[in-house]
């Protein structure tokens, strides 16, 4: 069977997404950016206004809509580390170093943000700011005192948090980001439902994934809200489960998420779940965890099996930020900046810290391909000059300048979930208006921008992407191996009949393993080949694991609930698919045919495993 035509990798490239408009966050960038531009207006002291601006802006691009606790911690991080590098650049330049020692203290920097970047995404966003902050401060007219820069940064940022207090402790449930992330969840849940036996099932099972974890990343360890959660990933195993099989089930029976969501909303309340006859070990399991998940949100204990997160542990983040990886990505931007400190040096840029500072952009690891990063990029900057350039010539009034800026910031939450191009056309123009409104930049000077933004997305492509020793580019083997490794624990912990919290936050692990794959084959899809043909390969190798990882929930379910003895042939046959998957992945030995997929409801007088391992070593015997 050969592998179905693709859609070409630069249509995936161009395509944008459509996130919903979040109205809130858009609503507090534009007030945090226009207060403090129009109260340095107001005083006299613009050039405290332009940083106090930065500072908004930087917070924005960290906003979320989340509990109190979790944004300051989000938004603090991030703006720390871009005070830090802007305190490093600021006596750099105040110092009035040459550009040798400019360059290696810049590389030195890139060598931390890449590394703290790697280590996740709050690294990734404090890494990235520390960079450019630290490039901006080298290179942007100092305010008075010299030393004001990061202060005001920190005030900006402030601002913001404290526009975001009322979101994040709210008065009504449904305003409650907890409690809404749980009504989405539920949504999620019943679309999953109603989607089963279709060709839609897949795609809304994964928005599921990426609701629940939003849930469990913004959810305490403990309380209400917790054991709604967990009543919530009930559910969704026993769904897994029905989904693997192609099972639906009645309309009525899928109905019953969206009551619990608007139930949830309300802050709880009962919902009925209908008196129907489940036949198969995978519906007994969803009618069990759907009639606890009403219990939990009418506020009654329930016992779920399931298990509160593990306590934080404060070596986590220094692990990380000495692992291999980190150390690799670190050295990828240092020397990409290095690079670059060596080109700028020899050319008579007007704005060279333009150049470090789109590389920190470009090289941020959490935002998809590179190359399509770095072209984005580009093109993104030239529209985003153009349309500055037209804005210009109409008026260079002060005032209108602030409220250019605030809405440039206003649009940058969508516009960064959308396309990161759109992310670059419009962070463009607010860079440009606030070099103006600092007397740092005139209109003349907005196209050699262009020029610094192609210099440095062309060190990217050439030292960070095609030269640098890495394969594949993308890490989509890696992310493989992970999701193998982890089914593969989840696995075990399922037929030595395991219900402790151990095989509770494996069964978690191998689902964000395999969301994480989903996700890298996703981005690698839109780059040129070789690598967007290194992920449509390595794509059915990522939906058969996928669909292996509802088959353990199914066969989990028929073990509790259908009373199965677990066969060790039948599971060792599982488990040498998955080290053969896993080294076929290290040894970047790539599938050359697809497996073919099941189209038929599955038998419930059957193992679940069998069917998804006939599917898995056919995949692997074409390889």
């Amino acid at each position: 069977m050969s592998f179905p035509k693709a859609t070409p990798w630069w249509a995936r490239a161009v395509r944008p997404e459509r996130p919903p408009v979040p109205w809130a966050l858009m609503v507090r960038a534009a007030v945090g950016m226009a207060v403090p531009l129009a109260a340095g207006l107001w005083v006299g002291r613009l050039d405290l206004g332009v940083f106090a601006g930065l500072g908004a802006m930087h917070a924005t691009m960290n906003d979320r809509v989340e509990p109190a606790r979790l944004r300051v911690v989000r938004i603090g991080s991030a703006v720390s580390a871009s005070a830090v590098g802007m305190s490093v650049g600021a006596v750099l330049q105040f110092a009035g170093v040459g550009g040798v020692v400019l360059g290696a203290v810049l590389t030195v920097a890139a060598f931390v943000s890449g590394a703290l970047s790697a280590t996740g995404p709050r690294g990734s966003a404090a890494g990235m700011l520390l960079l450019v902050s630290a490039a901006l401060g080298s290179g942007m007219p100092l305010p008075g005192p010299w030393w004001a820069g990061a202060p005001m940064m920190v005030a900006g940022a402030g601002l913001v948090v404290v526009l975001g207090l009322p979101a994040g402790v709210p008065d009504r449930p449904a305003a409650d980001p907890r409690y809404r992330a749980l009504a989405a969840a539920y949504d999620a849940l019943g679309r999953t439902l109603a989607d089963l036996g279709t060709a839609r099932a897949a795609a809304s099972r994964r928005v599921l994934t990426a609701r629940l974890n939003l849930v469990q990343d913004v959810l305490p360890g403990s309380g209400p809200t917790r054991r709604v959660y967990e009543a919530a990933l009930a559910a969704t195993e026993a769904a897994t489960g029905l989904l693997w099989a192609r099972r639906p089930v009645p309309p009525e029976v899928a109905e019953v998420p969206r009551l619990l969501a608007e139930a949830v909303r309300r802050g709880g309340g009962e919902v009925a779940v209908p008196g129907w006859r489940p036949d198969t070990p995978s519906r007994q399991a969803l009618d069990v965890a759907l009639r606890a998940a009403a219990e939990t949100v009418a506020g009654r204990e329930v016992r779920l099996g399931t298990a509160v997160a593990p306590p934080p542990d404060p070596w986590r983040l220094r692990v990380r930020l000495l692992s291999r990886l980190s150390v690799r990505y670190g050295l990828r931007v240092a020397l990409c900046v290095a690079v670059g400190s060596a080109v700028t040096a020899n050319f008579p840029l007007s704005k060279s810290y333009w150049v470090p500072m789109t590389i920190a952009f470009v090289l941020k690891p959490d935002l998809g391909s590179v190359f399509l990063r770095a072209v984005s990029r580009s093109v993104g900057t030239v529209l985003g000059v153009a349309v500055t350039a037209a804005l210009v010539v109409l008026t260079t009034e002060e005032w209108a300048l602030t409220a250019m800026a605030a809405l440039c910031v206003a649009l940058l939450p969508y516009a960064s979930a959308a396309h990161y191009g759109l992310n670059t056309m419009v962070m463009t123009p607010m860079a440009l208006v606030l070099l103006q409104l600092g007397g740092q930049s005139s209109a003349a000077e907005f196209w050699p921008r262009v020029l610094d933004t192609v210099l440095a997305s062309s060190v990217v492509l050439l030292f960070g992407y095609l030269l640098w020793p890495e394969r594949p580019r993308h890490r989509i083997e890696p992310r493989l191996v992970d999701a193998a490794t982890a089914l593969r624990a989840y696995l075990d912990a399922v037929t030595a009949g395991r219900a402790d919290r151990a095989e509770v936050w494996l069964r978690r692990s191998a689902y964000r393993s395999l969301a994480d794959a989903r996700q890298e084959v996703r981005q690698g899809l839109s780059e040129p080949p070789p690598t967007g043909r290194l992920a449509e390969r390595w794509l059915p190798a990522t939906a058969a694991l996928e669909r292996l990882g509802g088959a353990v929930a199914a066969f989990a379910a028929q073990i509790r609930f259908g009373g199965r003895v677990p066969d060790p042939d039948e599971v060792d046959r599982v488990r040498r698919a998955l080290d053969e998957l896993t080294a076929a992945a290290r040894a970047h030995r790539l599938p050359t045919t697809a497996a073919v997929r099941p189209t038929t409801p599955h038998d419930p007088t059957r193992s679940a495993l069998g069917r998804a391992a006939d599917e898995l070593e056919t995949l692997l015997a074409s390889g």
